[in-house]
Protein backbone atom coordinates (compact mmCIF):
# COMPACT_ATOMS: atom_id res chain seq x y z
CA UNK A 1 0.00 0.00 0.00
CA UNK A 2 3.11 2.43 0.37
CA UNK A 3 3.67 5.10 -2.48
CA UNK A 4 6.96 4.17 -2.31
CA UNK A 5 9.61 2.00 -0.44
CA UNK A 6 13.18 3.37 0.31
CA UNK A 7 15.84 0.07 0.60
CA UNK A 8 18.99 0.49 1.41
CA UNK A 9 20.82 -1.70 -0.55
CA UNK A 10 19.68 -3.98 -3.72
CA UNK A 11 18.93 -6.74 -1.61
CA UNK A 12 16.13 -5.37 0.59
CA UNK A 13 14.65 -3.63 -2.51
CA UNK A 14 14.69 -7.15 -4.02
CA UNK A 15 12.77 -8.33 -1.47
CA UNK A 16 10.02 -5.65 -1.54
CA UNK A 17 9.38 -5.74 -4.94
CA UNK A 18 8.90 -9.62 -4.85
CA UNK A 19 5.96 -8.83 -1.91
CA UNK A 20 4.29 -6.20 -4.05
CA UNK A 21 5.70 -2.90 -4.03
CA UNK A 22 5.16 -0.57 -6.62
CA UNK A 23 7.66 1.73 -6.53
CA UNK A 24 11.04 0.72 -4.59
CA UNK A 25 14.07 2.64 -4.82
CA UNK A 26 17.41 2.32 -3.43
CA UNK A 27 19.07 5.19 -1.07
CA UNK A 28 22.19 3.74 0.93
CA UNK A 29 22.83 4.06 4.27
CA UNK A 30 24.97 7.17 4.59
CA UNK A 31 26.98 9.41 7.43
CA UNK A 32 27.40 13.02 8.26
CA UNK A 33 30.63 13.72 7.26
CA UNK A 34 30.81 17.11 9.19
CA UNK A 35 31.14 14.77 12.60
CA UNK A 36 33.89 12.95 10.41
CA UNK A 37 37.06 15.72 10.58
CA UNK A 38 39.58 13.75 12.28
CA UNK A 39 42.67 11.13 11.26
CA UNK A 40 43.88 7.93 12.27
CA UNK A 41 45.81 8.59 15.65
CA UNK A 42 48.50 6.33 14.38
CA UNK A 43 49.36 4.54 17.62
CA UNK A 44 52.65 1.79 18.07
CA UNK A 45 50.49 -1.04 18.86
CA UNK A 46 48.56 -1.86 15.90
CA UNK A 47 44.31 -2.39 16.75
CA UNK A 48 41.90 -4.48 14.62
CA UNK A 49 38.92 -2.36 15.48
CA UNK A 50 34.76 -3.00 14.76
CA UNK A 51 32.03 -1.12 15.96
CA UNK A 52 28.66 -2.74 16.52
CA UNK A 53 25.98 -3.31 18.59
CA UNK A 54 25.62 -6.34 21.38
CA UNK A 55 23.21 -8.45 18.81
CA UNK A 56 26.20 -8.30 15.59
CA UNK A 57 28.89 -8.80 17.99
CA UNK A 58 28.80 -12.75 17.33
CA UNK A 59 30.27 -12.25 13.75
CA UNK A 60 33.24 -11.39 15.17
CA UNK A 61 33.65 -15.18 16.30
CA UNK A 62 33.46 -16.23 12.12
CA UNK A 63 37.53 -14.81 11.85
CA UNK A 64 38.31 -15.41 15.83
CA UNK A 65 41.68 -17.91 14.75
CA UNK A 66 42.84 -15.45 11.86
CA UNK A 67 42.52 -12.73 13.69
CA UNK A 68 44.03 -14.79 17.00
CA UNK A 69 47.34 -15.49 14.80
CA UNK A 70 47.57 -11.85 13.46
CA UNK A 71 47.77 -10.52 16.81
CA UNK A 72 50.28 -13.07 18.21
CA UNK A 73 52.28 -12.44 14.97
CA UNK A 74 52.17 -8.47 14.93
CA UNK A 75 51.29 -7.77 18.66
CA UNK A 76 48.01 -6.63 17.41
CA UNK A 77 44.89 -5.83 19.97
CA UNK A 78 40.78 -6.34 18.85
CA UNK A 79 38.86 -3.80 19.51
CA UNK A 80 35.20 -3.80 19.80
CA UNK A 81 33.19 -0.69 19.94
CA UNK A 82 29.40 -1.76 21.17
CA UNK A 83 30.24 -5.45 22.09
CA UNK A 84 28.77 -7.27 25.58
CA UNK A 85 32.25 -8.46 27.24
CA UNK A 86 33.02 -11.90 26.25
CA UNK A 87 30.90 -11.90 22.94
CA UNK A 88 33.90 -13.37 21.44
CA UNK A 89 35.56 -16.74 22.55
CA UNK A 90 39.52 -18.05 22.51
CA UNK A 91 40.40 -14.15 21.37
CA UNK A 92 42.15 -11.48 23.49
CA UNK A 93 39.51 -8.22 22.91
CA UNK A 94 39.34 -4.76 23.98
CA UNK A 95 35.92 -3.96 24.74
CA UNK A 96 34.84 -0.26 24.57
CA UNK A 97 31.02 0.81 25.37
CA UNK A 98 29.34 2.93 22.71
CA UNK A 99 28.40 6.36 22.53
CA UNK A 100 27.47 9.19 20.27
CA UNK A 101 29.91 11.08 21.09
CA UNK A 102 32.72 8.82 21.34
CA UNK A 103 32.41 6.76 19.21
CA UNK A 104 34.23 8.76 16.38
CA UNK A 105 37.47 9.12 18.78
CA UNK A 106 37.08 5.59 19.14
CA UNK A 107 37.21 4.47 15.90
CA UNK A 108 40.26 7.17 15.10
CA UNK A 109 42.58 4.80 17.07
CA UNK A 110 42.06 1.36 15.11
CA UNK A 111 44.33 0.67 12.33
CA UNK A 112 42.04 -1.33 10.29
CA UNK A 113 38.19 -1.66 10.47
CA UNK A 114 36.77 -5.38 10.00
CA UNK A 115 33.01 -5.97 9.56
CA UNK A 116 32.75 -10.30 9.36
CA UNK A 117 29.33 -11.62 8.14
CA UNK A 118 27.86 -15.20 7.94
CA UNK A 119 26.46 -15.76 4.20
CA UNK A 120 22.25 -15.84 5.53
CA UNK A 121 19.37 -14.18 4.38
CA UNK A 122 19.69 -11.48 7.59
CA UNK A 123 22.91 -10.79 6.14
CA UNK A 124 22.27 -9.95 3.25
CA UNK A 125 19.92 -7.40 4.06
CA UNK A 126 22.69 -5.15 5.97
CA UNK A 127 23.67 -2.26 4.77
CA UNK A 128 27.56 -1.81 5.95
CA UNK A 129 27.04 1.08 8.09
CA UNK A 130 30.32 0.28 9.69
CA UNK A 131 32.37 0.19 6.93
CA UNK A 132 31.31 3.41 5.64
CA UNK A 133 32.11 4.63 9.36
CA UNK A 134 35.62 3.31 8.94
CA UNK A 135 36.04 5.10 5.49
CA UNK A 136 34.70 8.19 6.93
CA UNK A 137 37.50 8.19 9.56
CA UNK A 138 39.85 7.06 6.38
CA UNK A 139 40.82 3.46 7.93
CA UNK A 140 41.18 0.89 5.47
CA UNK A 141 38.56 -2.33 5.68
CA UNK A 142 38.29 -5.63 5.81
CA UNK A 143 34.84 -7.47 5.20
CA UNK A 144 32.64 -10.66 4.26
CA UNK A 145 31.66 -10.62 0.66
CA UNK A 146 28.44 -10.94 1.96
CA UNK A 147 25.78 -8.79 1.61
CA UNK A 148 26.39 -4.81 0.72
CA UNK A 149 29.77 -5.04 1.66
CA UNK A 150 30.81 -5.29 -2.42
CA UNK A 151 29.18 -2.37 -3.15
CA UNK A 152 30.84 -0.41 -0.73
CA UNK A 153 34.28 -1.57 -0.15
CA UNK A 154 36.31 -1.50 -3.43
CA UNK A 155 38.61 -4.34 -2.99
CA UNK A 156 41.96 -3.41 -3.42
CA UNK A 157 41.60 0.02 -3.67
CA UNK A 158 39.79 1.34 -0.39
CA UNK A 159 40.03 -1.85 1.76
CA UNK A 160 39.50 -5.95 1.03
CA UNK A 161 37.06 -8.34 0.42
CA UNK A 162 37.47 -11.65 2.43
CA UNK A 163 35.82 -15.59 1.62
CA UNK A 164 37.75 -17.60 3.36
CA UNK A 165 40.30 -17.23 6.66
CA UNK A 166 43.42 -17.55 4.54
CA UNK A 167 41.83 -14.40 3.11
CA UNK A 168 41.06 -12.62 6.26
CA UNK A 169 44.91 -13.72 7.49
CA UNK A 170 46.71 -12.86 4.16
CA UNK A 171 44.54 -9.15 3.68
CA UNK A 172 45.31 -8.17 7.40
CA UNK A 173 48.75 -9.25 7.51
CA UNK A 174 49.26 -6.90 4.49
CA UNK A 175 47.62 -3.89 6.04
CA UNK A 176 49.11 -4.08 9.37
CA UNK A 177 53.00 -4.66 7.58
CA UNK A 178 52.33 -2.12 4.94
CA UNK A 179 51.97 1.85 6.87
CA UNK A 180 51.70 3.75 3.24
CA UNK A 181 48.92 1.06 2.02
CA UNK A 182 46.80 1.63 4.68
CA UNK A 183 46.78 5.47 4.26
CA UNK A 184 46.31 5.14 0.06
CA UNK A 185 43.59 3.02 1.15
CA UNK A 186 42.12 5.61 3.96
CA UNK A 187 42.12 8.43 1.74
CA UNK A 188 40.29 6.64 -1.34
CA UNK A 189 37.66 5.03 1.04
CA UNK A 190 36.96 9.03 2.59
CA UNK A 191 36.71 9.40 -1.14
CA UNK A 192 34.26 6.98 -1.81
CA UNK A 193 31.90 7.77 0.91
CA UNK A 194 32.46 11.78 -0.02
CA UNK A 195 30.86 10.81 -3.30
CA UNK A 196 28.35 7.85 -2.36
CA UNK A 197 27.34 7.22 0.88
CA UNK A 198 27.23 10.98 2.70
CA UNK A 199 24.32 12.58 3.98
CA UNK A 200 25.42 15.66 1.71
CA UNK A 201 24.44 13.18 -1.33
CA UNK A 202 21.60 11.44 -0.09
CA UNK A 203 19.34 13.96 1.40
CA UNK A 204 18.47 16.10 -1.64
CA UNK A 205 17.49 12.63 -3.31
CA UNK A 206 15.43 11.78 -0.25
CA UNK A 207 13.79 15.29 -0.07
CA UNK A 208 13.03 14.72 -3.65
CA UNK A 209 10.90 11.19 -3.11
CA UNK A 210 8.92 12.70 -0.13
CA UNK A 211 7.83 15.34 -2.20
CA UNK A 212 6.83 12.92 -5.21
Amino acid sequence: GAAAVIAGNEYLAARARRAGAERVEVIPTVIDLRRYTGRPAGGRSPVIGWIGSPTTAQYVNEVSRPLDRICRRHGARVRLIGARPGSVRGLEVDYLPWSEDDEIPFMLEFTVGIMPLPDTPWTRGKCALKLIQYMGCRLPCVASMVGANPTVVEHGVTGFLARTHQDWEDSLELLLYDADLRRRMGEAGRARVEERFSLHRAAPRLAELLRE
